[in-house]
């Protein structure tokens, strides 16, 4: 029973940083990145808490709304991730794609 439980309360862990808007696909991806990178107990330093919080939502902004951001901050982003399927992400048109389409 006490595995059980010490089980529960690492998974529970993350649940609080849900945001109001995101998705239950969302949640579960950031979720799973949080999950990988949180100390064994699930209580890292504040300081690494927040960087660690600060680093999924650039990952997951990334992966399902299309936002760009640094190259090696989204380097260092996906490194994190790897691993991490997310089924049915969004693929995102640049507008030089666009463009190009539409010079031809």
């Amino acid at each position: 029973m006490v595995g059980e439980e010490e089980e529960e309360d690492e998974v529970a862990v993350p649940d609080c940083f849900r945001a109001y808007s995101e998705t239950e696909k969302h949640w579960q991806a950031r979720r799973a990145f949080l999950l990988r990178h949180l100390a064994a107990d699930g209580t890292p330093a504040a300081a690494r808490l927040d960087q660690l919080l600060a680093l999924s939502m650039v990952w997951a902004n990334h992966v399902f709304l299309g936002c760009s951001y640094s190259r090696d901050l989204l380097d260092k982003v996906m490194d994190m991730a790897e691993g991490i399927t997310v089924e049915d992400s969004p693929r995102f048109t640049t507008r030089d794609e666009l463009m190009r389409k539409y010079q031809r």
